[in-house]
């Protein structure tokens, strides 16, 4: 039997509308569709009727084992011959392991191809009307995973203080208090404006907007949680001018 042929695909991060052409395409034509927790289940109305689905979402600190699951289904359906696609949150490549999903599938001698997806770093600041970059604000941006923290912590602070004028924080709710605090004592202006944005491109976002010495108090009195990306810079300052999507809501 021939091999089939795995389609990782970026989900967008939120809005369904978001999704590439191509990203549409791979989801009509797949015979399983391997999901995530943050993909929007309204994409999955897009596939044949006869098309499998396995719900494979990772909630925060509750990973497991699931990766392991994932790597072993997209093997095993694809050696069937079947037309799979992983569908994954935001970009494959942007914090989504669609890199080490990529790896195996190479291993294991498995055609695949990579479909990039808007990633929630950028979309999430535009829907809060922040961009990323200004020409007034900021030359540069630097995307990090904030869930690092203790021992685990990878982070050069002190070079990223200082590195780029905006820098986006995935996965760094649980982390926000370290977040500034790390950013602060290794020189960054506790009086830097923050926001934090969650759920993002859906009809539950809701955008916060303080500074890293006053953030965490708001986000606890607002019970923001994850899923959320937080933006730090001055690029927030353009939030109440430029906001847009949550008075349409």
């Amino acid at each position: 039997m021939n091999k089939g042929k795995v389609y990782i695909v970026g989900a967008g991060p939120g809005d369904p509308k978001l999704i590439t052409l191509y990203g549409r395409e791979c989801i009509e034509k797949a015979d399983v569709i391997i999901y995530d927790r943050l993909v929007n289940t309204q994409l999955l109305t897009y596939a044949k009727e006869e098309t499998e689905f396995l719900y494979c979402g990772k909630e925060p600190k509750k990973h497991g084992n699931i990766q392991q699951q994932i790597h072993k289904w997209l093997v095993e359906y694809a050696m069937k011959g079947k037309t799979v696609v992983r569908l994954k949150g935001g970009d494959p490549f942007m914090f989504g392991r669609g890199g080490e999903e990529a790896e195996y599938l190479r291993a294991h001698g498995i055609p695949y191809e990579i479909v990039p997806g808007v990633t929630a770093g950028v979309a999430a600041p535009a829907y809060a009307g922040i961009p990323v970059t200004h020409r007034n604000y900021a030359g540069g941006v630097t995307f990090i995973a904030g869930h690092q923290s203790g021992e685990r912590d990878r982070i050069r602070w002190d070079a990223l203080s200082h590195a780029t004028d905006t820098i986006v924080f995935y996965m760094g709710m649980g982390n926000i208090g370290y977040i500034c605090e790390q950013l602060q004592r290794h020189g960054k202006d506790g009086h830097t404006p923050v926001a934090v944005i969650e759920w993002a491109t859906t009809n539950k976002q809701r955008t916060v907007v303080g500074t890293l010495q006053t953030i965490v108090d708001i986000v606890q009195e607002k019970k923001l949680s994850s899923p959320a990306i937080i933006v730090v810079g001055d690029v927030v300052k353009l939030h109440d001018r430029l906001k847009w999507v949550e008075e349409t809501w």
